[in-house]
């Protein structure tokens, strides 16, 4: 029921399918072994998931010090035959993931999470273990600190 919402987080975060799918399967088994310990409230189930694949993520990145990757594609509402549309949106998709990158790691899941995996405000803050308030707050930091960010490039 959950496996297409926990590797789109992981696949996010990686950004390649051989370890997003090795990754979501070991968030399975991981949820597998634990789930004597998961105790149902507030929060729902999926938010544990995803709290054990943002650790996971996290043991990923520092055992193979590799560095986070984005990979999302934004719809293209021109023709898709258009190379010079293509050509933009392409480049206007690098520009957005490297500003992206280059936000600090809260910021970053925060934003990955509301927009490109759609969590709503209390699911992700059921996983990183905040208040909707507090997510709402992170978010408008890292959408004011991207709008920085972008606008350096741009000049």
């Amino acid at each position: 029921m959950h496996v297409d919402r926990v590797y789109r987080h992981v696949y996010y975060r990686v950004g390649n399918v051989a370890d997003a799918e090795d990754l979501t399967q070991q968030v399975f088994l991981r949820a597998w072994q634990a789930i004597h310990r998961y105790k149902k409230t507030s929060s729902p189930f999926l938010a544990w998931l995803i709290k054990i694949a943002h650790n996971l993520v996290l043991d990923f990145y520092r055992s193979n010090k590799a560095k986070a990757y984005l990979d999302f594609d934004v719809v293209a509402s021109k023709s898709e035959a258009d190379p010079e549309h293509l050509t933009e949106v392409h480049f206007e998709q690098q520009q957005i993931r490297r500003a992206i990158l280059e936000l600090p790691g809260e910021q970053q899941q925060v934003v990955l999470m509301r927009f490109i995996e759609g969590f709503s405000y209390s699911e992700i803050g059921s996983s990183l273990g905040k208040s909707e308030g507090a997510v709402r707050v992170i978010l408008h930091r890292a959408l004011k600190r991207l709008r920085k960010i972008l606008e350096k490039v741009r000049q």
